[in-house]
């Protein structure tokens, strides 16, 4: 709060878009829309304004007496609901030999333009005013420069010792600005990084996006910040777990670490029939669409949130459950064609480091890679308003009930018609227990021709009888 030499000051100031005085103690109106023109600091100086009660005009004091009851009903003005958003505000008493002075002071808002009961009041040099609409859009475009992402805010618990600084360097500074600028720059590593976002000189610590990005241990500052992993044997969370793991560290070290659990134990590969002769391999999941999936849920999840990123395995299909919904422009009904970012100043070091393209495709891409290996499209649950789901199910399920013998609703393979006998031959050895109907559906034949080409294969009896029964290959018989 203001001390009384800066008071005395102020009460003789030329800035007077900064004072206003009155003698008044029952203008109500007056003094709210004085502290609503101060929140809005027109003139941008950042300076703080003060309503000054039991002043005239010529800095001279009127011998107010300020009692309790005054004191509370000026101070009751910051929260009474008529100027939103709440200003920021300082009431006190002070008492001099020619009477008290009762001082409002207000701080400039970071959330402008500033209203009292509907309306932006403005200082205009000495004179309070209602803004223009030229103004107004003056204080909102002010608003958004004041509103910065959380990862671009510093963490002032955090010190630069917990930021891994030759990582910054060698994985980002470099890439972004050319090893010569680089090496050449002989200012301190705070002021490089600071250049960047990634420092805050003022309060001398690091932004959270350095601490997600290089940080030592980011989870001290963020406690979400890891993935889970889990591989269920089963299509639900109730099936057995056959692996676990967390993924934590900063994004350097765990965006790898993701990228080889792709790699090695996510994406598999196996044969499928395609004909007689000639069988090809398969992914159950294209590399490319799962990693994007994975590297824009890092990109884009909320940083503040104490949930980790989920990714789990099922038999037959992968989730991605990422802390934080839409964010911004990006709406349930626009989506995926708008993008916003929550997190811009670590998705910009993502696209620098070579993680993401930042061109708004990569929902479209994925569409594409799973389309070609033949995945159906990702299911994308944009309904959830902490979080955001995707799922894409595995091409191995459509197959694994082909070696089972249960029957498609399409034909996984049509053998040529002199294949037959031998195809058949090769799906009852996989599956004694077979019928002659999921035989015609699995290669589009009717059950007739099926029976007519294996009452040809005389060492392959059917033993028993109705489903209970099953196949037998006589092997002595063979050709």
């Amino acid at each position: 709060m203001i001390t009384k030499d800066e008071i005395q000051e102020l009460l003789h100031s030329t800035e007077t878009y900064r004072v206003e005085r009155t003698v008044s103690t029952g203008d109500m109106d007056k003094f709210q829309e004085a502290i609503c023109a101060f929140s809005n600091d027109l003139p941008n100086s950042r300076k703080k304004g003060y309503l000054i009660i039991g002043a005239h005009d010529n800095g001279q004091l009127s011998g107010l007496k300020v009692t309790d009851d005054l004191l509370k009903k000026i101070a009751a003005i910051r929260s009474n609901g008529n100027i939103l958003p709440i200003p920021v505000m300082n009431v006190d008493r002070y008492e001099f030999p020619e009477g008290d002075l009762l001082v409002a002071e207000v701080c400039p808002s970071d959330l402008p333009p500033v209203r009292y009961r509907g309306r932006t009041f403005i200082r205009i040099g000495p004179r309070r005013d209602i803004a223009t609409e030229a103004e107004e859009r003056i204080l909102a475009e002010r608003r958004m420069s004041f509103m910065a992402t959380f990862d671009t805010t510093p963490c002032f618990a955090a010190k630069l010792s917990d930021i891994n600084t030759d990582l910054l360097h060698d994985k980002y500074l470099v890439p972004l600005l050319g090893k010569d600028i680089v090496d050449s720059d002989s200012r301190p590593i705070e002021e490089q990084m600071a250049a960047v976002g990634m420092y805050d000189t003022e309060h001398c610590c690091p932004t959270y996006a350095a601490l997600v990005l290089f940080g030592h241990k980011p989870r001290r500052f963020m406690p979400g910040l890891y993935v889970q992993y889990v591989n269920f044997r089963g299509k639900d969370v109730t099936s057995e777990v056959i692996n676990e793991m967390q993924l934590e560290g900063n994004y350097c070290e765990v965006l790898p670490r993701l990228e080889s659990l792709l790699e090695m134990s996510v994406i598999k590969k196996k044969p499928v029939f395609v004909s007689i002769l000639r069988e090809e391999m398969v992914n159950n999941y294209p590399y490319n669409a799962i990693r994007e999936l994975l590297l824009n849920a890092c990109m884009h999840r909320d940083l503040q949130s104490n949930t980790p990123l989920r990714f789990y395995e099922y038999a037959d299909h992968l989730e991605i459950l990422n802390p934080g919904g839409l964010y911004g422009n990006a709406r349930p009904e626009n989506f995926p064609s708008v993008n916003d970012y929550r997190n811009p100043l670590v998705a910009s070091a993502m696209k620098t480091m070579g993680y993401v393209n930042m061109f708004n495709r990569g929902v479209g891409q994925v569409q594409i890679d799973l389309k070609e290996n033949k995945n159906k499209p990702a299911l994308f649950d944009v309904s959830l308003i902490t979080a955001f789901k995707v799922n894409v199910l595995s091409t191995f399920e459509d197959t694994q009930s082909d070696t089972q013998g249960v029957p498609q609703d399409v034909p996984q393979d049509v053998p040529q018609e002199n294949e037959l006998d031998i195809w058949i031959e090769s799906r009852i050895r996989k599956n004694p227990k077979v019928t002659t109907d999921e035989l015609a559906k699995l290669c589009g034949k009717s059950p007739k021709t099926i029976q007519r080409h294996i009452s040809k294969l005389s060492h392959i009896t059917y033993v028993g009888s109705g489903y209970s029964g099953h196949w037998e290959i006589d092997h002595s018989k063979e050709k």
